[in-house]
């Protein structure tokens, strides 16, 4: 892949984008190649945590508008969502990081624009520069975010804020941007910040750290009394894990744990 690149040490998978004498911008490959990415790190149960980042001056300045309707056809084909998905290939850009059992850390600087900004809260939290230049910049062509941006603003920032920033297209800062509920944390250092973070969670269960990503992202759309089945569910099976037991020891006997691959999904309730 030349646009995406994923590298893996100790369990943390690096992925950036790699486009950097353009900013980062996102065209179809990139796309379709993050998309590739997500699917292969979901796939790795040894894989602990994600950091994403963008290579040169930026973390992406959006979609690559000119060279993306130099191939009509493609675009077209890429609006389509895909049966039984329920995301088209913009969408799953995106999406497909929620769909990653391990929690994603967007590491953002310099330009977050556009489609960067959908990718950035597709993550599960964001650490940023103060100084970033951040813009759900959509709405200056007088068109609205479609790569799963509408859901991931009102989930993380609140409908208000959502409505605000998707109307107006104004740009703001990475300070403004933690301000508005979008940034998780800043930091001058972001992917050091992340990945430091993603090593912390080293010493957790993976499987604990799966479940609660997927009972967190399950209650936003879930009724409670879905969610507390499903956190019943979720407990009874955790309990039954090797990994809980190799940290519990790892606990009582103040030792570093040696966890094995994550379990496999079981899904009850589907």
């Amino acid at each position: 892949m030349q646009n995406v690149t994923v590298r893996v040490t100790n369990g943390i998978a690096q992925v950036r984008l790699s486009r950097p004498d353009k900013l980062n911008a996102l065209t179809l490959d990139t796309l379709q190649q993050l998309v590739a990415a997500a699917k292969q790190l979901r796939r790795d149960r040894t894989v602990r945590a994600v950091v994403i980042a963008g290579d040169g001056d930026s973390f992406s300045s959006g979609l690559d508008v000119a060279g993306t309707l130099k191939t009509p056809g493609r675009v077209v084909r890429a609006f389509l969502p895909v049966p039984g998905r329920g995301t088209n290939l913009f969408q799953e850009a995106c999406w497909a990081w929620r769909r990653v059992p391990v929690p994603v850390i967007a590491a953002v600087h310099g330009h977050c624009y556009g489609g960067g900004v959908q990718i950035a809260l597709a993550a599960d939290l964001r650490f940023a520069t103060a100084d970033s230049k951040w813009s759900v910049l959509e709405g200056k062509w007088g068109i609205i975010p479609d790569m799963t941006g509408i859901r991931s603003l009102t989930e993380v920032a609140g409908a208000d804020v959502a409505k605000r920033l998707t109307m107006t297209a104004e740009r703001f800062s990475g300070a403004d941007a933690q301000r508005f509920g979008l940034v998780t944390e800043l930091d001058d250092e972001p992917v050091k910040a992340a990945t430091a973070f993603a090593e912390s969670l080293l010493t957790r269960s993976p499987d604990a750290i799966a479940a609660a990503k997927r009972l967190i992202d399950g209650a936003l759309t879930s009724s409670a009394r879905r969610t507390f089945a499903r956190e019943r569910w979720e407990q009874i099976r955790l309990l039954r894990l090797p990994n809980t037991g190799i940290l519990r020891r790892a606990v009582v006997t103040k030792e570093h744990p040696e966890f094995r691959p994550r379990a496999n999904r079981i899904r009850p309730w589907h």
